[in-house]
């Protein structure tokens, strides 16, 4: 595939411009993971009111843009050279430079991962058509990942876009055969909706929500069919570890439910890096 611009993989420069570009980017999905939900709740509301009848209360603009950076405390505006990716952050020592409220270490943790995933992404393909679209899928994933830790929400607009660049990527790319993302994506959907109904009629009670059934539906769309068995029991195994230390931690909050959106994203990141191996050292151990 073509390079977009004339800088191969596996350079020192491509890699840097990865990981700056990636850092800009992370600080953009802070504010994607703190105010999408406030929007769709907005949005409910309105059309709530409307189909009561009643005239939606006037709200001040809200969305990603508007309004500007600020501190959530004393509602200052945040200059620019305090809004600078990691390094802001340490300069202020993680506190607001107007009221010293502390800043979570999360901001930060965000931007770096996302410069991390962009920078190994970058070294590995370099600048391709490719390369940006698997930046745009990471910066999905990431989005869905913390709103969904947080809200226990998985947008349509996220599972939906996913869902359709992968099958627009297969098309394009050949990487794997359209008919298996159809068919990943039917089978994704499909697993998931069977066992929260199962699970609905034998206990009365819902398991999951359907943002989880679009996200595997998602993924299908993305490595295929073949990949799904590995995605779930990588999921599953991840929720188990990561749920018994959750509940370690919080002893006080038994019983209060753990979103499975973050453990369907691991467990699908592990099937597109290293599914193929999984599955061929399984099939080997099985066939002895």
């Amino acid at each position: 595939m073509e390079l977009i611009l004339d800088y191969p993989a596996h350079t020192a420069w491509v890699t840097a411009f990865g990981l700056a570009l990636g850092l800009v980017v992370g600080s953009f999905l802070n504010v994607v993971i703190g105010r999408f939900p406030v929007m769709m709740q907005r949005q409910w509301q309105k059309e709530c009111a409307e189909v009561s009848g009643i005239t939606p209360e006037a709200q001040d603009k809200f969305n990603l843009a508007t309004p500007g950076s600020h501190c959530p405390t004393c509602k200052t505006a945040i200059k620019w050279y305090d809004n600078i990716p990691v390094i802001s952050w340490l300069v202020l020592k993680a506190k607001c430079r107007a009221c010293h409220t502390k800043i979570s270490a999360r901001y930060p943790a965000i931007e770096l991962l996302t410069g991390v995933i962009f920078a190994t992404v970058v070294w590995q393909l370099g600048f391709t058509f490719t390369t940006f679209v698997y930046l745009w899928l990471a910066c999905l994933l990431i989005s869905m990942f913390f709103i969904d830790a947080d809200h226990m929400l998985l947008p349509d607009q996220m599972t939906y876009l996913m869902l359709w660049t992968g099958l627009g990527f297969a098309i394009y790319s050949g990487h794997i055969p359209l008919q298996d993302a159809v068919i990943g994506a039917m089978a994704g959907y499909l697993a998931l909706w069977s066992v929260y109904w199962a699970f609905k009629l034998l206990t009365g009670k819902e398991g999951m929500g359907y943002g989880d059934f679009k996200l595997l539906a998602a993924f299908g769309a993305w490595h295929g069919y073949q990949m799904l068995p590995v995605t779930v029991i990588a999921s599953a195994a991840s929720g188990a570890v990561i749920g018994i230390i959750w509940q370690q931690i919080n002893r006080n909050k038994q019983g209060q439910p753990i979103p499975f959106g973050p453990f369907l994203i691991c467990g699908g990141v592990i099937a597109m890096l290293w599914g193929e191996e999984l599955l061929s050292s399984y099939l080997n151990w099985v066939h002895g």
